[in-house]
Formats: C-alpha cells, structure tokens, sequence
C-alpha cells in the first residue's frame, strides 16, 4: 500500500488505545495475579499518572476496563481528564484464567512444573492452565471483545482498552500477524500504551510497548 493510501485508510478507521495497567506489589516480586484482585501500589498510581498526562489532550470516545481493581484504576486516573467520556467494565478484558497457578512465583512454577513450563516455553499457544485457560481461548475472547466494541462506534473514534499482560499480548500477536507461540516476544511492561487501528475486521498495530511517558512525566506530582 502506498503512503498516502494507508494515511487515508488510518483516517478511515477506528483508533485504539490498549493499554497495560499500572504496576503491583505482586508485580515487583514476579508473583502470577491472574484474577486475584490486587490493586495498583503507590508506583503503580504514579504510572497510570503519567500515562493519564500522556493522554490527556486524545479526544477518547469511550473507556472500556478489566473489572479487576488494577485495571479499573488506572482507567480512573485516565478518566480524570476526560470527564465526559464514559468509563465501562468488561467483563471479557479480564485478566487470563491461571487457574492453580494463580498466586503462583515464577519461580516456583519454574521449578515444580519443570514439564509444563518447558512447553509454556516453546509451544504455549494451546497449553491450558491447570483448571484456567489457553492463550488461543483468550485471543479469541480478546479480538471478539475489540470486534465488539468497535462495531458500537462510527469510524474515526478513539477507544481506550485497559487489561492486563496476557490479554494485551494475544491481541497483538493477532496485530501484528504473529503466532501465540511466539506470544513472549510481546513485551507488555506495566502501565505501556500501544496504539492499534482497526477497520472492519483487520486490526493493525502502530506502536507497541511505549513508555515513554514514564519517563516524560517522572517528576510529575500526583496532584498535577
């Protein structure tokens, strides 16, 4: 496609905000969340600051969030500045199902589930959690999740997408045309921002793991 025809194209589509909610104490020590509803700690909430000053001026048409409590703040902290634009729970944005491995350290899975991290490790993309979900079941309910909520807005919107690492990284590998099991070269840092654009049914990915505003609004206060 040729520049000027994939400018319009952008013109002509949806944009979407996915972003990656702010750190957690579990986070820091590398502990699996899932969806155990831990919240954002004090360097989480000066994340989603920064990345809320980042977006601040985007004329954002809708917010839409993982139920879970680090989710749903950091898209408070966003919301601040979009007084106007409402905010939605979604259910479908939750967090993967890690079933007993939940509230698991890395650590401790790598070492008591040598078998079943070695496959995690090369071929993940079917591999259930015990008692949770693959990664091909939530890229299905991820992109039918941002088919969706496309299709309830006129072409030209800007929608915001906050979830959490697993989700994010399914839907750009469907992005970015990438198989899951190359999933772990998707990086999805706490509170990151990627800018995907959606027309119809093909979603493409513009910018991916940004961090930029971290380091932009570092000595930013929380009362800014």
């Amino acid at each position: 496609m040729e520049k000027g025809a994939e400018k319009a194209t952008e013109i002509l589509s949806t944009r979407i905000f996915l972003i990656r909610h702010g750190e957690t104490d579990w986070n820091r020590i590398h502990r699996f969340q899932g969806r155990i509803d831990i919240p954002l700690n004090e360097e989480g909430k000066k994340q989603a600051h920064t990345l809320a000053l980042a977006l601040k001026d985007e004329p954002l048409t809708a917010i839409y969030s993982s139920p879970l409590i680090r989710a749903m703040e950091t898209a408070r902290f966003i919301k601040v500045f979009h007084p106007s634009t409402p905010l939605f729970e979604e259910e479908s944005l939750v967090e993967m199902d890690l079933g007993e491995f939940d509230g698991m350290e890395a650590k401790v899975l790598a070492t008591k589930y040598q078998v079943f991290f070695k496959t995690w490790r090369s071929t993940p993309a079917t591999l259930k959690m015990p008692g949770g979900e693959s990664l091909q079941e939530v890229q299905i309910r991820a992109i039918d999740t941002v088919e969706r909520i496309n299709k309830l807005y006129p072409s030209r919107s800007t929608l915001l997408l906050c979830s959490h690492n697993f989700v994010n990284r399914t839907i750009l590998c469907h992005a970015l045309g990438i198989s899951l099991d190359r999933f772990q070269e998707v990086q999805q840092d706490t509170a990151t921002l990627n800018i995907l654009y959606m027309q119809g049914q093909r979603l493409w990915a513009e910018v991916v793991n940004d961090l930029s505003h971290l380091k932009k609004y570092k000595v930013v206060s929380l009362q800014t």
